[in-house]
């Protein structure tokens, strides 16, 4: 059987970044706390042009790693509103890896929801703007 084939989607990556040695662990993949800190930072960043403002994250509802990552992969995440409450934005992030450049592929490594807060300066909870 022939594996699918994927291509990235077809709008703007919310983040971009290659992974270096210093991020692999003892089995040579990146480690998954490097995932996660990555898929945090591009699920906020959404987030808190929604908010208009400061964001915290409040729960991670789910994360599910399907493949490794590696050093030099092209790491792409891709994040986008799923729901806004009073004062909470809930984010789907979508996680890709382009690798072997000599024949490249790309797969999807991980995906994940969480969802954040929008916070004042105090931090302390506040309403998300209406959307205008």
């Amino acid at each position: 059987m022939q594996p699918t084939l994927l291509t990235l989607p077809e709008k703007h990556s919310t983040l971009r970044v290659v992974p270096m040695p210093a991020d692999l662990n003892q089995n040579g993949d990146v480690f998954g706390g490097w995932v996660m800190a990555q898929v945090d930072v591009a699920g906020a960043i959404p987030a808190m042009r929604r908010a208009r403002g400061r964001v915290a994250t409040v729960s991670v509802n789910s994360f599910m790693f399907k493949q490794p990552v590696s050093v030099g992969d092209i790491v792409s995440f891709y994040a986008d509103i799923v729901r806004v409450g009073t004062t909470s934005i809930t984010v789907r992030v979508e996680v890709y890896a382009e690798r072997n450049y000599a024949a490249p592929i790309i797969v999807k490594v991980t995906e994940a929801e969480l969802t954040y807060v929008a916070i004042d300066a105090e931090g302390m909870k506040r309403q998300v703007p209406a959307e205008n």
